[in-house]
């Protein structure tokens, strides 16, 4: 029996479909991984559980993943998480400062950096994405991503697990210093009129032993944050996941309103300061022509020299007196 040609036409056509299909099936089995970033990989597919089937490794070759199987994707290198009001650097999309009240209930702005390193360990990074890996984080642009989802995706799950756990202990630590511990400047309005009677006081926030000691505390800071932010996001994410923490404050500043208070405040002390200035001017130039006169009165002669000696060159007559006159000859 003759097989009609429009039946052969069909069969070749599912065969080059099926070929086609089983060979991007097949492509899409392997996967490699770049340098700085490591892959945890789970199966998939209709007929296959979503259980975590390999680890590969950073800088891998080309590796079988098996059909339908899902690469999640992390980063293997140092990272970092920048809390500044560079709208250009900071990892939230525009102006980010963390905002936290001091002891002396001032809201100050603290920019810094947190570097860490996610831990690369199989057994633990599988926990990770076990726990963190199979759920979605909403992003400042309200599109929800996987932590394995490229940089936009990380960013969201930093915001949303990492970064709580970073305020609580920055709120923690400004909490056991004063404004003026922090920022010397902040003397100047928390005691403005106890300040203006005693300029001189007033003066010495700007020393630079006061700078100093802000320095030496924002070290402190800085030192405590280092000892127990780890501890605290192994104790809030559930496991060692993030590993080698780093912190850098960077700077910390003050309210628009307290800060223009402050350049206020300086501008109104330089003025003061100037005006005392004047007064001890004053008052050595008073006591030198005291000194002066004194010498005058035990010699006369000197006075008439002196005297002379401040005649302008213009003046071609002096007549200090009747019956008294010098003109220069000519």
């Amino acid at each position: 029996m003759k097989i009609p040609s429009i039946a052969i036409k069909l069969v070749v056509l599912a065969a080059v479909v099926a070929a086609v299909v089983t060979g991007g099936m097949v492509l899409t089995s392997f996967d490699r991984t770049q340098g700085g970033e490591i892959a945890v990989v789970r199966n998939g597919g209709p007929f296959d559980n979503n259980r975590i089937r390999q680890i590969i490794e950073p800088a891998s070759s080309r590796t079988y993943t098996g059909l339908f199987s899902q690469s999640h994707k992390y980063p293997a290198q140092q990272r970092f998480y920048t809390i500044t009001s560079d709208a250009k650097r900071g990892d939230r999309t525009g102006v980010d400062v963390e905002n936290d009240p001091t002891a002396d209930g001032v809201e100050i702005g603290i920019e810094g950096t947190i570097y860490f390193t996610l831990n690369t360990d199989s057994k633990t990074l599988m926990a990770f994405d076990d726990k963190y890996g199979t759920r979605k984080y909403q992003g400042l642009d309200g599109q929800y991503r996987a932590a394995w989802d490229g940089d936009e995706g990380w960013s969201s799950f930093l915001d949303a697990i990492v970064r709580p756990v970073i305020s609580n202990d920055l709120r923690q630590q400004i909490g056991d210093f004063r404004c003026a511990e922090l920022q010397a400047s902040c003397a100047l309005v928390q005691s403005g009129a106890q300040q203006a009677a005693n300029p001189s006081a007033a003066a010495a926030v700007f020393t630079g032993a006061a700078g100093r000691q802000n320095n030496v505390n924002i070290q402190k800071i800085q030192q405590a944050i280092n000892t127990s932010l780890e501890d605290d996001l192994t104790a809030t994410l559930g496991g060692t996941f993030i590993t080698n923490v780093r912190f850098n404050l960077a700077k910390i500043t003050l309210p628009v309103k307290v800060q223009n208070a402050i350049d206020d405040a300086q501008a109104e002390f330089a003025g003061v300061s100037k005006s005392q200035a004047k007064v001890a001017q004053a008052k050595a130039e008073a006591a030198a022509n005291e000194q002066r006169q004194n010498g005058y009165l035990k010699c006369p002669a000197c006075a008439t020299i002196d005297t002379l000696k401040a005649i302008p060159p213009t003046v071609t007559t002096f007549a200090p007196g009747a019956g008294f006159a010098i003109t220069p000859g000519r």
